[in-house]
């Protein structure tokens, strides 16, 4: 389909959008960043090439729904997904031992994100995946100011059964006034960075905003894990 055709009926299309169900946009997003945990995170474990094929699969089904008008936004949400879910799969299937390559590899479709949001191409996918990374970097500053680094390595190099006691020690190190404190701190930029794009009524953002909120969460989840384990 020509592009100069297209671009009018997408604009008009995400602008109609915005203004009925933006906040779908939003829950979406939500439901994207969840998935790496709850999906990806077993699936990559056990069968990483597997996971990792599945990243082709995204990219075709975002650009099937991207060549209609009706399902062009959900095509580039998830052209922005695949991103994250690409990172993921090469992370946690082959370099998980190493936290210190953690956000590197997370970072792998910063230069294209980039250059597409320069473009004004494909904005509310991209805007969802620097959104995810965002939240991920603050994490990792977070695991790296509190001394939780060791733990991670630790958690990924034992047994299941052994795993209690780390997560037990790295737990006792959150609950510190240091690791309490930072928490707070960097939990404040996250809700700051994700309600401050909602006053503005383009779709795009709400995608940035539902990525970097629903970081506090995933981040409360796991807290509560270890505090249940």
């Amino acid at each position: 389909m020509d592009k100069g055709i297209v671009s009018p009926l997408v604009v008009g299309f995400t602008n109609k959008f915005s203004s009925r169900g933006i906040w779908l946009v939003f829950a979406f997003s939500v439901f994207l960043v969840s998935v790496p945990v709850f999906i990806e995170a077993p699936l990559v474990r056990s069968l990483p090439w597997v996971s990792l094929a599945l990243t082709g699969f995204w990219v075709w089904l975002g650009k099937l729904l991207m060549s209609r008008y009706s399902t062009y936004l959900w095509g580039d949400l998830l052209i922005g997904f695949s991103w994250s879910w690409l990172a993921g799969s090469i992370y946690w299937g082959w370099l998980r031992w190493e936290p210190l390559w953690h956000l590197p590899v997370e970072s792998i479709g910063l230069p294209f994100a980039l250059w597409c949001a320069y473009r004004n191409w494909g904005k509310i996918g991209n805007w969802f995946y620097l959104g995810s990374l965002l939240g991920t970097a603050l994490t990792d500053v977070y695991f790296y100011l509190v001394g939780l680094i060791p733990h991670w390595r630790q958690i990924m190099q034992v047994e299941p059964d052994l795993v209690r006691p780390i997560l037990q020690s790295a737990l006792a190190q959150v609950q510190t006034p240091w690791g309490q404190g930072w928490a707070f701190i960097l939990a404040t930029i996250l809700l700051i960075l994700g309600v401050i794009p909602l006053r503005k009524p383009e779709s795009h953002y709400y995608a940035f905003s539902g990525a970097v909120l629903s970081t506090i969460l995933v981040d409360a989840l796991f807290l509560l894990a270890a505090v249940i384990a």
